[in-house]
């Protein structure tokens, strides 16, 4: 976030090699790091008056002189330091250091105190205070005592080599008092706002006047990531649309032929974004758009007529997907809707057999093969494509958005089509997906039932078993997810491979059981869902794997293991699995806690069986857990932000945009502004690769 102080942390007064090594261990390898190394919490020691007026139980800074010390022998020996005014006198105590302390002072020293007063007996006291020495009688700037107080998280190494909280505030001291930050932002939009300077607020988190410092100088530091994120995202749209983009006709003779043959009837939204579609794709400008819905809303259908009218327009299509198994129902569908028009249908993945790869890409190159369904192995320099006219990215916020601009860069004016079936928080979406168009689907296909879902604790598991196995007998079918693949090393988690095993000999030893995880080879996972989707399979157990994309209409009960340990929004995903025929279906959510559930957990489970709607699922999540975890686990994709909140920060979100739009408006290149071009450059848009199960 400021590049000019990526120099090493050594530079900073108070810091030589042992400690410099002690903080690179905690991510502290520059200046930069060092003031973005945040205060944890505060402690107000701005209370400070006579000793006799000091109110106990407090946090309070004393001044006074030094009357006399000595060591109380004892099972706990202390060093007592006893400090006196004119209204009275007060006992510091230390258990450890007694050394160093009876050499520390001396007799009239005056002395400020920072701690919480306590009484023994009639006596004041504070235990291990903090202590700064003021000099000739003057107080001048004091670092620990008399303000409020930052306090920094410290390792057990840190501490056993005296790089405690205090130590770290005297360096994080120093290095305020040495360094400059250039101002970014012009001056009329600072005004606008109200904001501190740069420098200003990254002085006040460390070390404010008062509490309310602290919002103000976060609020600054938090609309200055959004605004740094909206340039980027911004500047890349405008490369991207440089270029013009296919004109593509909105419903062409493939496209209606597809509709026509379908045995129901689109949704009102579903037409709606069908012509939203279409009008962005008859524009020379590259369409830029997400498409996103609930589970089951019929992405999948939108994406595939958009397609067909890429291939009546004589350019190709591809859809990207996070994983194989969701390529693989993703090609599934499409060959079912496309076949019957004679269209070639790909489906690459990056492990295929070399032949058949081979073919794939010679067939993409000269045109042979009209649509494509992959998963990362698309962004391979190998895959050129004859004529891209449109790319759609499945799950996008499984992928990054340089991700998807590598796509798009296989040709470069092709259209985009982003899809999600995790509804995403307002806040959330102008951030992510601030470069896109939204269209949202807001109506489930007619025939949709709502899945009826509760939770219980691991010991009504065996109710769980019966019920499913009755629902069995009844027809239907179950998954059982598991977080995990084996046992790790964590006793109290378990595992699918083990109780695929344990339930195929034990509870539910009458049914025919089928195990799918991440590492099975593509042709054996395929395999298992092939026989369950043909109902060869009663039950099917598990990873996170079957999250998003599978669609298997007999299956009515999804059970999840140890529910507390997944987010809302990938629960709603796994939930969205079942409900998809004309059966009642259930959702069994397992909790499986060491000890009790923690408040955030409980909301979760709550939350899930309160309601069935993915808005207000997405929007609890958001609450509970907070942006950064808001799609289960860290994902490519997503901004890290330090200081912006997207739960209260809405305000700054949309302020973050209009102020983007028109700075690059009045300046493309950001020439006139140097220092927040540096800035801008610095923004990492993407985290890391996501890894599914």
């Amino acid at each position: 976030m400021f590049p000019e102080l990526d120099v090493p942390v050594s530079a900073v007064r108070g810091v030589g090699a042992k400690r410099e090594e002690l903080l690179c261990e905690v991510g502290i390898s520059t200046v930069a790091d060092l003031l973005l190394f945040l205060p944890y919490r505060y402690v107000d020691r701005t209370r400070q008056s006579a000793i006799a007026a000091l109110p106990a139980g407090a946090e309070v800074t004393a001044v006074a002189s030094v009357r006399g010390g000595n060591v109380v022998p004892g099972r706990r020996p202390r060093f007592v330091l006893v400090l006196e005014d004119e209204s009275g006198t007060l006992e510091c105590v230390w258990f450890s250091g007694h050394r160093y302390l009876r050499r520390a002072f001396s007799s009239g020293d005056l002395l400020a105190v920072g701690g919480r007063l306590t009484r023994f007996g009639r006596k004041r006291q504070m235990v291990h205070p903090d202590v700064e020495v003021i000099s000739d009688g003057e107080e001048g700037t004091r670092v620990h005592t008399g303000r409020v107080i930052p306090v920094y998280s410290t390792t057990a190494r840190m501490k056993a080599e005296r790089l405690t909280s205090r130590a770290l505030r005297r360096v994080i001291y120093h290095a305020l008092e040495e360094v400059r930050l250039p101002e970014p932002l012009p001056d009329p939009m600072r005004d606008r706002f109200g904001a501190l300077s740069l420098g200003e607020a990254v002085r006040k988190l460390h070390f404010p006047d008062e509490m309310a410092d602290v919002d103000a100088a976060r609020r600054r530091l938090a609309f200055d990531e959004l605004l740094y994120f909206q340039l980027r995202l911004r500047s890349l749209q405008a490369f991207q649309s440089e270029k013009s983009g296919p004109v593509l006709p909105a419903a062409g003779p493939l496209t209606e032929k597809m509709l026509g043959t379908l045995s129901f009837e689109p949704t009102g939204a579903q037409r709606r974004a069908l012509t939203e579609i279409g009008e962005d794709m008859a524009r020379a400008r590259p369409m830029r758009r997400l498409l996103q819905g609930d589970v089951g809303s019929g992405k999948t259908l939108v994406a595939t007529a958009a397609m067909l009218s890429a291939v009546d327009g004589g350019a190709q299509a591809a859809l990207m997907a996070p994983t194989e198994i969701l390529a693989e129902q993703h090609a599934r569908t499409i060959r079912a809707l496309a076949a019957p028009l004679g269209l070639v249908v790909a489906l690459l993945t990056g492990r295929q057999p070399q032949r058949e790869r081979r073919e794939i890409l010679q067939g993409l190159a000269w045109g042979r093969v009209q649509m494509v369904v992959g998963t990362h192995a698309l962004l391979h320099e190998g895959v050129v494509f004859d004529r891209l006219g449109l790319a759609v990215v499945d799950e996008q916020h499984r992928f990054g958005v340089l991700q998807r601009a590598a796509l798009l860069e296989k040709e470069g004016g092709a259209h985009l089509l982003v899809m999600t079936a995790t509804p995403i928080p307002r806040s959330l979406a102008l951030t992510l997906y601030g470069d896109l168009e939204a269209t949202v689907l807001d109506e489930l296909p007619p025939g949709r039932q709502p899945v009826k879902t509760g939770w219980r604790a691991a010991a009504n598991r065996p109710n769980a078993y019966r019920f499913l196995q009755e629902q069995v007998s009844a027809g239907g079918q179950a998954y059982i997810v598991f977080p995990v693949i084996d046992d790790s090393g964590a006793r109290d988690i378990r595992a699918a491979a083990t109780a695929y095993e344990e339930l195929r000999n034990g509870a539910l030893s009458g049914l025919r059981l089928g195990l799918l995880h991440g590492r099975l080879p593509p042709a054996e996972k395929e395999a298992v869902m092939a026989a369950f989707r043909k109902g060869s399979l009663d039950v099917l157990v598990s990873t996170t794997v079957i999250e998003v994309g599978v669609d298997v209409p007999g299956a009515t009960v999804m059970m999840v293991e140890h529910a507390e340990r997944f987010g809302l929004a990938q629960l709603h995903q796994l939930r969205g699995r079942v409900g998809r025929g004309a059966d009642v279906s259930y959702c069994i959510l397992i909790a499986d806690p060491d000890g009790d559930l923690s408040p955030d957990a409980r909301a979760r489970l709550d939350a899930m069986t309160a309601t069935g709607d993915g808005f207000e699922i997405a929007e609890m999540d958001l609450k509970i857990r907070g942006p950064g975890q808001i799609f289960g686990t860290r994902q490519a994709g997503y901004p890290e932000f330090r200081f912006a909140d997207l739960t209260r920060d809405v305000d700054l979100v949309r302020s973050a945009r209009e102020e983007a739009a028109e700075l690059l408006e009045k300046d493309p290149n950001l020439e006139r502004h140097n220092a927040l071009r540096r800035r801008v450059e610095s923004v990492n848009l993407d985290g890391p690769p996501d890894r599914a199960g």
